[in-house]
C-alpha cells in the first residue's frame, strides 16, 4: 500500500524484491497524496517504474485540519475494506505511521487478513507515533528499522518470533543509486531560482506537527526568516497533506512573492532515486522530514532538525536538533556547513533489507489471533 512519495521511496525496493520471487504475487494499492494531482500524482511514477497498480483509492478530505484528517481515516477504512474484498490478499504489508496506513490496517484486521508492519516500534513525534504503535498492535509480523525499535516492540507485548528482521528498506535505495546529481534533476520542474549544483545548496522540507496544530504558520515564518538571513541557494519541497499543511504552503507562497526571494526554488515531487540524489548532494538538509533522520545518515549529509516533529527519533551524529528559533537555526546551519559531510551511518539499515523482507514474506506462516507475549497461554 502506497500513501505518499516518501512511502513509495521506502517500499519500492521491497516491491521489486517481491516481484523477483515467483512464489509471491504483488498487489499494489495507491492512496493518499499518491493519487492527487496537486501533489503531482506520484502514482504515475509507480507505473513508469514498471509496477501494476491494482487500485487507486481517494480518501483525502480537503481542509488540512484535524477534523478532515480524522474523517479521511473513516473514508479510508470503508474504501480499503472494499478493495481487500475485491483483491482477496493473503498478507497486507504496511509501513510507517501514516493515518492512511492505520485505516488500511484496521480494515485488514477486521477482515482476518495477516498484517506485516515495517518500521514499527519507533519513537517519533505528533499523532504519527500513536498511529505507528496502533498499527504494530494490529500487526501479526514486524520488520522494525533498528535494534532499539525491535526491543520496544517486545516491551509492547509483541512476541520475538514475530520480528522477521531489522532494517529500513530506504537504505537499499541509498546503497543502489549511484551519486549522479544533475542540474536537470533539480531545475527541470518546480519554480524559482536555478540551483547551481556546483555550489553548496540547502534541501528544506518542513511538515506540520499535528499535535501543534495552529502553530505551524508562525513556525514556517521563523524558518523562512532564518533561511532568508543565510541566503544560501535552497531547494524546498512542499509539505505533506497533514493538518496545517495549507498554512505552511500559504506562508511559503506569500514569502516568495513579497520578499522576491532570490535564493529559493520550490518543487512538488521527486522520484525516489532523484530525491536520494538531491539528499546526498545537499550541503545541509534543514527541516523536520523523517528522511533527514533515516536516509541522510547513509550519505553523511549534515542535518538541522527543526522543531518537535521527530522528537525521540533515533539519530546519528549527522543530526543537530534545534527548536524553532531563528538564531539557533542560523547558527546550526552555519556550523554544519563548516563541518561538511559526516561518516556514513548504517543505523537504519545496511542496504540489503528488501531481500530479507521478501524472503520473510515467502517463508512466514500466517496466523490470526494475537496475544500479548507476556501472558501465559494455558
Amino acid at each position: 500500500m502506497l500513501v505518499d512519495r516518501a512511502n513509495y521511496g521506502r517500499l519500492k525496493p521491497v516491491m521489486r524484491a517481491i516481484q523477483n520471487r515467483p512464489a509471491l504475487q504483488l498487489q499494489v494499492l495507491a492512496t493518499g497524496t499518491m493519487v492527487l494531482e496537486r501533489f503531482d500524482q506520484p502514482v504515475r511514477v509507480v507505473r513508469a517504474d514498471g509496477f501494476t497498480v491494482d487500485g487507486e483509492i481517494y480518501i483525502e478530505l480537503e481542509g488540512s485540519t484535524p477534523a478532515t484528517m480524522a474523517k479521511s481515516v473513516g473514508f479510508g477504512l470503508v474504501e480499503f475494506a472494499s478493495e481487500f474484498h475485491r483483491l482477496k490478499p493473503d498478507i497486507v504489508l504496511v509501513i510507517g505511521d501514516r493515518y492512511e496506513a492505520l485505516a488500511a490496517t484496521i480494515a485488514a484486521a477486521y477482515m482476518n487478513l495477516t498484517i506485516v508492519h515495517i518500521q514499527g516500534g519507533e519513537v517519533s513525534g505528533s499523532i504519527d507515533e500513536s498511529a505507528r504503535h496502533a498499527i504494530s498492535k494490529f500487526a501479526h509480523f514486524h520488520f522494525p528499522s533498528t535494534k532499539r525499535s525491535a526491543e520496544y516492540l517486545v516491551r509492547m507485548g509483541e512476541r520475538r518470533n514475530t520480528i522477521l528482521g531489522i532494517g529500513c528498506p530506504s537504505s537499499d535505495i541509498a546503497r543502489n543509486t549511484p551519486r549522479r546529481l544533475t542540474s536537470e534533476i533539480v531545475n527541470s520542474r518546480g519554480g524559482g531560482i536555478e540551483i547551481d549544483i556546483t555550489r553548496p545548496f540547502l534541501l528544506v522540507v518542513f511538515h506540520p506537527t499535528t499535535t501543534e496544530y495552529g502553530g505551524e504558520l508562525a513556525q514556517m515564518e521563523t524558518l523562512l526568516s532564518a533561511l532568508d538571513t543565510l541566503k544560501i541557494q535552497t531547494l524546498m519541497l512542499w509539505p505533506n497533506i497533514d493538518a496545517g499543511s495549507d498554512h505552511i504552503s500559504k506562508v511559503i507562497r506569500i514569502y516568495r512573492a513579497d520578499k522576491h526571494a532570490n535564493w529559493i526554488r520550490t518543487i512538488t515531487n521527486l522520484t525516489p532515486e532523484d530525491y536520494t540524489q538531491v539528499l546526498a548532494g545537499a550541503a545541509c538538509a534543514v527541516g523536520n522530514s523523517s528522511s533527514f533522520v533515516r536516509d541522510a545518515g547513509y550519505y553523511g549529509t549534515p542535518v538541522v532538525l527543526v522543531g518537535d516533529r521527530q522528537n525521540g527519533r533515533e539519530t546519528d551524529v549527522h543530526v543537530t536538533r534545534v527548536p524553532v528559533e531563528r538564531e539557533q537555526i542560523i547558527s546550526a546551519v552555519k556550523q554544519n556547513l563548516d563541518h561538511g559531510p559526516y561518516p556514513a551511518s548504517t543505523l537504519y539499515g545496511d542496504g540489503s533489507v528488501s531481500v530479507q523482507i521478501a524472503r520473510s514474506l515467502e517463508e512466514l506462516k500466517p496466523y490470526l489471533q494475537k496475544k500479548l507475549a507476556f501472558v501465559d497461554e494455558k
